[in-house]
């Protein structure tokens, strides 16, 4: 059985931030949309970006690392036919379908996988797609999206009827290739939004207002090569920064871009934490114990998702009862189950959880159900007395390279393995 086992840990030391995973998996299918060379610097090492490279054979794109940066020419692609089992291995495959739709006029792909916590609708990519010009066919396996013979992709006004990062970023891409001006309203405004944005118009895009609600686009007959660096990973970023407040430590983390943290430096800093803050770095200093607080998670700029999960375990520890309310995916709880197999005593209702603080946890065996959950039980485990079993964290290579190596830099006692421990042979035998 793979697994982490984790002990009570104080975190200190400093570390850097790879790329941002939800930046490089739109990117990765972005480069895509030029017959030249395409240079990505930055692009972290985990499985998501792996599967791509996969897809990558199976059309005839070709890629390479070299000097640590990934060179992709897709000048040879074969279809935009996506194997469907591959593609529903991570939930960011539907950006083939924005990078392709204009060169094939069809692009087919299996229904978007990965993390496990509830549904994760694609109307409002199918919504901006049909607003361009193009049709759904929808099998059993994977859907279809396609324009009609002799039909072209042509520019529009897309209200999105919810904020949506993945869809923006998904229309983005296939407008800046339409005939005429597209004009999203109601866009996401995450920095990985405005990542993309940087690296289309170094391809030779036109574009106004990323990083805004309302992205305009005027339609440009092709796309060119170009070098991009990878933002950052704020979320990864914010999960150190959770941890080591978590364990009484204090972490400098560098090669950051601070802009993009400081919804969650706002709700640290309410729970007692405080920072010190230069141009591409963020240290925490040692807390001992946290206040209770209120989270809403919401669309950037507001409080991540992504982190509410490492932010449950932190207060467990809170000497007051606090509450994170889910606004983004509100059966994103299934931590908070793991999480009381530990002891931490949380209640679930209705889109929010209440976490009573001043619990004890003690180690036991969780399982990961998605990327941040692991991480919180990461945490959760080091804020235990014993070990802490931690299953599913194939989840967490997804998403974080070398996750065990991170926390062992900082003084994590926390070790990945595999083989079956004795109480479970006992177990597996009688």
């Amino acid at each position: 059985m793979r697994r982490y086992e984790v002990q009570n840990s104080v975190l200190n030391g400093e570390i850097g931030v790879p790329g941002a995973k939800n930046s490089s998996l739109a990117l990765l299918a972005a480069a895509c949309m030029a017959g030249e060379d395409v240079i990505l610097e930055n692009v972290p090492d985990i499985l998501d970006v792996e599967v791509i490279k996969d897809i990558y054979d199976d059309i005839n794109i070709k890629h390479m690392n070299k000097d640590g940066n990934l060179h992709i020419n897709s000048g040879e692609v074969l279809s935009g036919d996506i194997c469907p089992v591959k593609s529903s291995r991570y939930r960011a495959s539907y950006y083939f379908i924005g990078a392709f739709l204009h060169r094939f006029g069809r692009v087919s792909i299996g229904y978007p996988g990965g993390d496990n916590f509830g549904s994760r609708p694609i109307e409002q990519h199918v919504k901006g797609f049909q607003a361009l010009g193009a049709d759904i066919l929808y099998k059993e396996d994977h859907y279809v999206v396609y324009l009609d013979k002799g039909k072209k992709l042509i520019g529009n006004k897309i209200y999105f009827d919810v904020i949506t990062s993945g869809a923006t970023m998904n229309i983005l891409m296939a407008a800046v290739l339409a005939e005429g001006r597209t004009i999203l309203k109601n866009a996401a405004r995450d920095p990985e939004v405005v990542d993309l944005a940087m690296m289309l118009s170094r391809m030779g895009a036109k574009i106004k207002g990323a990083g805004t609600d309302t992205i305009v686009i005027d339609g440009v007959e092709k796309l060119g090569g170009c070098t991009h660096r990878v933002i950052p990973d704020r979320l990864i970023a914010g999960s150190l920064l959770i941890a080591a407040g978590a364990t009484g430590g204090s972490v400098k983390v560098k090669d950051i871009i601070p802009e993009h943290l400081m919804s969650i430096i706002s709700k640290l800093e309410e729970a007692g934490m405080e920072f010190e803050i230069g141009e591409d770095y963020i240290r925490n200093k040692v807390i001992n114990q946290p206040m209770g607080i209120k989270v809403t998670t919401g669309m950037y700029p507001s409080f991540a998702t992504d982190l509410q999960q490492p932010m449950t375990a932190l207060l467990i520890n809170a000497n007051s009862d606090s509450q994170i309310t889910e606004k983004i995916y509100p059966n994103r709880f299934r931590h908070c189950h793991e999480l009381n197999k530990l002891g931490a005593g949380i209640i679930i209702k209705e889109g929010r959880s209440i976490i009573p603080g001043k619990h004890n946890l003690k180690g036991e065996w969780v399982e990961a159900t998605d990327i941040r959950a692991g991480i919180s039980l990461i945490i959760a485990g080091m804020m235990a007395e014993g070990t802490t079993y931690i299953t599913g964290i194939e989840h967490l290579e997804r998403g974080y390279p070398d996750v065990v190596e991170v926390f062992q830099s900082l003084g994590g006692k926390i070790e990945y393995k595999e083989n079956l421990i004795e109480k479970q042979c006992e177990i597996e035998t009688a």
